[in-house]
């Protein structure tokens, strides 16, 4: 593990702050899963798929694809802290020219390995790639970050149950499960339980975390890693809105972004939360 737990939570604080200010000034978004999966990508792209400037294009690297693809802000934030983009490119979120649309584009930044958005359709990628690796004898593993509500897509299933038949152990799914969606809390829209039994009934390796505990979701990437012969699922339980008090559980913040004093409000929350991890490392040092 090249960062300490406590560095990887002072980045993912730092990319909540970026979201909001994002939202705000675009006047448009997705708070409330952008900000359930920080988590999740923080621990991808610094400890698995390592994305930097050099690799970014490499033909041998780890991909990642973002289906549930209006939380692509969070991505945004990360391939700025990461060095990929220019860190003040994220500012022009939805704005007309950017590259930096409100669901991913591969034709406008080729740094996402697919576009996105109509959901459902990112698993199908994802294990495509995976295939064509396989068959091409790579060695690079594929992720694949779900919404929960996206889950209720009939594509997702046909994903889900084939993707075992060609035995892709270099595919690795994972569900940002916040319980939420734009018409209201996932069990009531179209519940999708039993999870685990399902995913396990198609013959998946699953694994159950809490999506915002970093050592759970390192040690569920690990073991991913270690499954010979058939896909791993993590299923990942997160709070939609996490971090900022009043978008927390809360799917009125699906799809909108804050105004200037709900921006004002996040994100005095979120400095509070940055300055105590940085209080923590100083007393660590």
């Amino acid at each position: 593990m090249e960062n300490s737990i406590l560095d990887l939570k002072v980045i993912a604080t730092k990319i909540r702050i970026d979201i909001i200010k994002m939202l705000n000034l675009a006047g448009s978004g997705h708070p409330g899963g952008s900000l359930s999966c920080v988590e999740i990508l923080v621990a991808l792209f610094w400890e698995k798929i390592k994305r930097t400037p050099e690799n970014a294009l490499d033909p041998n690297r780890d991909r990642f694809i973002l289906s549930k693809g209006h939380g692509v802000p969070a991505l945004y934030a990360v391939l700025a802290h990461r060095g990929i983009i220019p860190y003040e490119e994220i500012f022009t979120l939805r704005k007309i020219n950017s590259r930096l649309q409100g669901h991913p584009s591969r034709l406008d930044l080729p740094y996402v390995e697919a576009s996105t958005g109509s959901l459902g359709q990112g698993l199908s990628i994802a294990q495509g790639i995976a295939l064509a690796g396989k068959i091409d004898r790579k060695n690079y593993r594929v992720y694949c970050l779900l919404g929960d509500g996206e889950m209720q897509e009939g594509q997702v299933w046909e994903a889900i149950m084939s993707a075992p038949k060609f035995k892709l152990d270099n595919l690795c799914a994972i569900v940002d499960y916040n319980k939420g969606q734009i018409d209201g809390y996932v069990k009531d829209v179209m519940n999708i339980e039993p999870l685990v039994d399902k995913l396990k009934a198609f013959n998946w390796n699953v694994i159950e975390i809490d999506g915002h505990d970093f050592e759970q979701i390192l040690s569920a990437l690990d073991e991913a890693e270690l499954v010979k012969d058939k896909p791993t699922f993590i299923i990942a339980h997160t709070i939609k809105g996490k971090g900022v008090s009043f978008m927390e559980d809360n799917h009125e913040w699906h799809g909108k972004a804050p105004n200037d004093e709900e921006t004002k409000i996040a994100l005095r929350e979120l400095e509070e939360q940055l300055n105590e991890l940085l209080s923590q490392k100083m007393e660590v040092k």
